[in-house]
This record gives structure tokens, sequence and C-alpha cells, in this order.
């Protein structure tokens, strides 16, 4: 199966929908949004990083800069920070370039590595679109943190591959649905852009029954 250009979903919502299901539909099928301090800062290196279509050459590596990149198959487009197209024998060519180079997405974020996964699967998904676009294998990539100045290398396993998948088919058929999960409140909530849109702690209230049959029990608090 192949999506239309036009059923396309926002790569880099994946993060947002590892992270929380219903801040994804927030945002993407409701298409509401509120920055913080956190988003700014994100939004200001990733503008640092982006110079759409510029291309230089340092070594033996060609850096490529903003580039857009899609997949017919997960339905997604997007934008990889950085591309480094690394000079091996295995690779592809390049307009304008000699030799042979594989591609190295390499994603800029604010502060410092995470716990869970959800910059690993965002840069997963880019891996997977520019092995669609250009028919090469791509093995790694790197997740680079302001904060510690530092890059986390990433090996593109089969496991992360399914959970990319899986995730982008789960999406679409939230898209299609328009459905926005309920709210189910976590102490990830403090640091959400959107819980004032959210409201999430409104998900741990009582019921009306349920205050009333606590009550007769003797249960309240």
């Amino acid at each position: 199966m192949e999506y239309r250009e036009d059923d396309y979903l926002m790569l880099s919502g994946i993060q947002h929908f590892a992270f929380c299901r219903r801040q994804w539909a927030l945002i993407h099928i409701e298409q509401q949004w509120q920055e913080n301090e956190r988003t700014v800062a994100g939004d200001l290196l990733h503008n640092r990083a982006h110079d759409s279509f510029f291309m230089e050459k340092r070594n033996d590596v060609v850096i490529s800069r903003g580039l857009p990149v899609h997949s017919r198959k997960m339905g997604v487009s997007g934008v990889c920070d950085i591309v480094e197209f690394q000079e091996d024998q295995n690779g592809i060519s390049l307009y304008g370039h000699r030799g042979s180079y594989i591609p190295y997405p390499v994603e800029y974020k604010k502060g410092k590595p995470k716990a869970t996964e959800i910059d690993i699967l965002q840069l997963t998904a880019q891996a997977m679109c520019l092995e669609e676009m250009l028919s090469v294998k791509i093995e790694e990539g790197a997740l680079y943190y302001a904060e510690t100045r530092h890059r986390e290398i990433v090996e593109f396993t089969a496991q992360l591959r399914n959970q990319v998948q899986k995730a982008f088919q789960e999406m679409h058929q939230m898209y299609d649905r328009r459905y926005t999960p309920k709210v189910k409140w976590s102490k990830s909530c403090n640091a959400c852009s959107l819980k004032d849109i959210c409201v999430p702690k409104l998900g741990k209230a009582v019921s009306v029954r349920s205050y009333i049959q606590n009550a007769i029990s003797g249960d309240e608090e």
C-alpha cells in the first residue's frame, strides 16, 4: 500500500505520538498549539541547523542541511536537520560529486538524552524515508544534544523500524477517524506545552456516581 501525498502526516509527529497520543491528536488533528520555553528553545536550535538545499563538503563528507524527505509506504513527510553523506564504495552517487556515499542522518535536540525512545524513533523514521527515496540501506545515525554537545549514535534495528511502522499506522487510523484520546494524567504532563489546553488533571476527577457511592460506603477521602 502507498499513500497519496495529500494524506501524508508530519514525520516529526511521531515524537509527539510516542510521548503522548493525546498530545499528538491535539496538535495534528485539532490544530492546537501553545509555546513554552522548551518549544521556543527547540525551534531556535532547529532554525540554526536548517538551511534548505545548502550543501558543503568537508573532507570525504558531503553535508546537507534541511533536507526534505518523505515515504509513500508510511505516508509521511518532513525535514532532516542534517544528513551527512559519508563516502563509501557501497553507497550511492551524488550529483556534482565524485564517488559513492551513504546517508547518515543527524537530528539536533535541545537539552540532554531522554530516558524514552521518542527522539530515537524520529531519527529512525528519517532514515527509513531516506532509504525509500534513495534505494540505499542506512545502518545508523546520530542525535546531537545541545546541553551535552555530544552525539548519541543510534543503530536502526529491526525492532525500531517495526515500532516506527506501527506508530504511523496507528497515527493514520486516528487521523482518519479524527479521534482524540481521553486524558490520562502522568508526571510527564507537567512538562507538556499543551497542559493548559489539555487540562490533564481533569482525567483524575471522580464522577458524581463514584463520589456518592464512596460517600455511602464511607470510603471518601
